[in-house]
């Protein structure tokens, strides 16, 4: 996303109301419905008005339902506390954004048959029509962003510090629905964004679907995650930067063929990876510490696979860039648009030459108008060139243990590319389940990670999204 500017109403009072009452959020009458992010409604016994900042611990129950009403912002300590089951919505006149600040912290533990569900609230659901949730942290970054993106107020933009181990808290069995605050053309609040988010944080189960902009966007930090799902989000689905060094286990990425946010003349493009250490355009050199280098494992990434009317700002599965470094191990990467492996700039493209980065053990598959493997944007005046598409193939196929498939259905999921109801489970015979995973890096011998032995994010029987996730929309 691109730094973005909004006006932000002043003199926002703190929300005074708990969820026993059925007082105002803020005290104040409410004013008329307008688009300047705070708008309008009223409280009801179940319908609650939530309104900007939240400074004391307070509890949203299941039996009312919560209507962000423009930015909300956690603070001050406070411990703002979800059951499982509630729903907390959103209409499109002030598109709500929940911000954890740096020293709050969120309970939202839901359950597989009760996940807690941020969504819109209007009759024709449409993305943007809720904001996101933002969890702002004390972990360390690299200052690639200065301030939170989005338009927040500037008393709650700083984010990051020096504890590696704080905590924002729990994000469990979690669905946000219909999110990307359209502030700007073409610049939008994220699903879920983590500014320099701990390792402390607990993120496992949580599904971000049909958003307007990126579903998952790490800027720094070094929180932890399993069981993320992002579905049909018009932009990059794991957006990761600002020197991010956290472990993902267990991962969806799932393209809507014909859905992308509005590029404008930006050149961006969508993709279902898309990892920086830092942008360029702000200063830095690629190497400013600390550098990007998530590690991740079992992910299942579906592009839209060249399908009828796919949009033409699709671009790659993966696309490591400015400085990155990563591991991507045990993961599916099939029906990408542009190229399926791409590595732009030399420093980038250098770390995956010397085997400091690695899709490993990994299957590919790019669409028939895509290449497999792409290099791009190296200095034209190296000699040697840093390095070629033929090295890249070569090192990825025999070295890092990747397979290349020509073909998607010689991967043998059930049935990837149906976008309404995507079957991502291996089936009987699938190299998923015959190859075995491999967790021999030293990255990937954590006790964080599951030593599980299929490819992917799914064996042949266990889905871990029954229950609390959703598809078809």
């Amino acid at each position: 996303m691109k730094k973005i500017a909004f006006a932000v109403l002043a003199g926002m009072l703190m929300i005074a109301a708990t969820t026993t009452s059925c007082k105002k959020s803020d005290n104040m009458p409410d004013p008329p419905i307008d688009t300047t992010g705070n708008g309008g409604g009223n409280d009801t016994a179940t319908d609650i008005m939530i309104r900007g900042v939240i400074s004391s611990s307070q509890t949203w129950t299941k039996n009312k339902t919560y209507h962000l009403r423009g930015y909300v912002y956690v603070t001050d300590g406070a411990t703002l506390t979800i059951e499982p089951g509630t729903k907390i919505v959103s209409n499109k006149d002030s598109a709500g954004v929940l911000v954890i600040y740096r020293d709050a912290t969120i309970n939202a533990a839901g359950t597989a048959t009760e996940p807690i569900v941020f969504t819109s609230g209007e009759a024709s659901p449409a993305p943007g029509d809720l904001g996101g949730i933002v969890l702002v942290g004390q972990a360390t970054t690299n200052g690639n962003h200065s301030v939170l993106e989005g338009g927040v107020d500037p008393n709650f933009s700083a984010f990051g510090g020096s504890n590696d181990e704080h905590s924002s808290g729990t994000l469990q069995y979690v669905r946000i629905e219909y999110a990307g605050k359209a502030v700007n053309p073409g610049d939008e609040v994220n699903g879920l964004s983590l500014y320099g988010v701990g390792a402390g944080t607990i993120i496992d189960y949580v599904q971000v679907v049909r958003g307007l902009d990126d579903a998952f966007e790490f800027f720094g930090g070094t929180v932890n995650c399993k069981h993320l799902i992002a579905y049909n989000c018009a932009d990059d689905d794991f957006d990761m930067d600002d020197g991010y060094r956290g472990k993902i286990q267990f991962a969806i990425s799932v393209k809507d063929p014909v859905f992308t946010d509005n590029k404008g003349t930006s050149g961006d493009i969508s993709n279902n990876f898309e990892v920086d250490n830092i942008n360029p355009n702000n200063g830095f050199l690629f190497t400013r510490a600390p550098i990007t280098f998530p590690v991740l494992s079992n992910f299942t990434a579906i592009g839209p696979n060249n399908a009828t009317g796919t949009s033409t700002d699709y671009g790659y599965g993966m696309r490591w860039r400015r400085g990155s470094k990563f591991i991507l191990a045990n993961s599916i990467v099939m029906g990408s648009q542009k190229a399926g492996l791409d590595l732009d700039d030399d420093s980038t493209v250098s770390y995956y030459k010397q085997g400091i980065s690695r899709f490993y053990n990994s299957f590919l598959n790019a669409s028939a108008v895509a290449v497999p493997y792409k290099i791009d944007k190296l200095d034209p005046k190296a000699i040697p060139p840093v390095w070629d598409t033929a090295s890249l193939r070569v090192m990825t196929e025999t070295t890092n243990r990747s397979r290349y498939y020509a073909t998607a259905a010689d991967m043998m999921l059930a049935d990837p590319f149906n976008d309404a109801a995507p079957g991502l489970k291996p089936t009987t015979g699938s190299p998923a389940l015959t190859v075995p995973a491999a967790f021999d890096l030293t990255e990937l011998s954590d006790s964080f990670f599951d030593k599980v032995s299929f490819i992917g994010a799914f064996d042949a029987t266990n889905d871990w999204t029954t229950g609390w996730a959703i598809w078809g929309k």
